[in-house]
């Protein structure tokens, strides 16, 4: 018997290492295989190479980020600031979806700081709901399947979204246990420490990423390093209103209760 699938599908190679990948290991030690699937090649990511160069470069290190995770990786599709909500690049992402069979997609939100993330979500979101419909044809062709799957949306970049409103997840992921390896997986991608401090003033990418676990944890009340993370309507995905990252990771898994109880009553604060 396969295995169950979780798929990450993100905008630029580091995207995953910052928000997604102590979720993916948590799942690869319950016994699922983990993909990693960056959309962008990273072409803008350098001030020092053009983009065939840093394409070439930023794909080696994604490569060796997806390895320290354990995870296996899918090569970019589209290039910075090319990521197009287009059926072009839709059929390409459903392909990569079939192909592993996915129970699992994590993507980035809706709402984000830069388009390349929020037209991700969309791409990620759209071909993953056409993973059931035979009629959709991928490229390459692949088979459609009928099992349920769930999509999950990570937490904003700066925890807000590009008009500046804060945003809380439905819930939260216990990594600190694996933060080690995920972040050893965001290390890899040297050519990002002078690019990030010099376009976005970060100082230090790994400084980033421990911050964001950190606001992560706290917010959390209960957990030291987190990713948090809220999960798309079922409809249309899977025939059940299923929450599989809570089944799988347990006690490693806090639903936020204020985020729950906003859902069934918009109108309070």
């Amino acid at each position: 018997m396969s295995r169950p699938t979780a798929l990450a599908i993100a905008a630029h190679p580091d995207d995953i290492e910052l928000k997604m990948a102590g979720t993916l290991l948590l799942l690869k030690s319950a016994g699922w295989d983990i993909h990693y699937f960056n959309l962008s090649s990273g072409n803008g990511g350098s001030l020092e190479h053009n983009g065939e160069e840093t394409e070439v470069i930023r794909s080696r290190e994604a490569r060796d980020a997806a390895a320290i995770l354990g995870a296996t990786w899918h090569p970019p599709i589209a290039r910075d600031l090319e990521i197009t909500y287009h059926p072009d690049l839709l059929r390409k992402v459903a392909a990569v979806i079939r192909r592993v069979r996915a129970s699992i997609v994590l993507t980035h939100p809706f709402e984000d700081y830069m388009e390349d993330h929020t037209i991700t979500a969309r791409l990620a979101t759209t071909a993953a709901f056409a993973h059931g419909i035979p009629n959709f044809q991928t490229d390459p062709p692949e088979p459609a399947y009928p099992d349920n799957l769930a999509v999950y949306h990570c937490m904003p970049h700066g925890g807000r979204t590009r008009l500046r409103r804060r945003v809380a997840p439905g819930a939260w992921v216990d990594t600190a246990s694996v933060h080690g390896i995920a972040r050893r997986a965001l290390a890899a991608h040297r050519s990002q420490a002078g690019w990030l401090d010099a376009s976005q003033g970060t100082n230090s990418y790994l400084a980033t990423m421990d911050a964001h676990a950190e606001e992560a944890g706290q917010a959390s009340g209960k957990f030291r390093l987190a990713e948090g993370w809220t999960r798309h309507l079922h409809l249309g995905f899977s025939t059940v209103d299923a929450d599989p990252l809570a089944e799988v990771l347990g006690d490693r898994y806090l639903v936020n209760v204020s985020f729950e109880e906003s859902l069934e009553n918009p109108a309070a604060p």
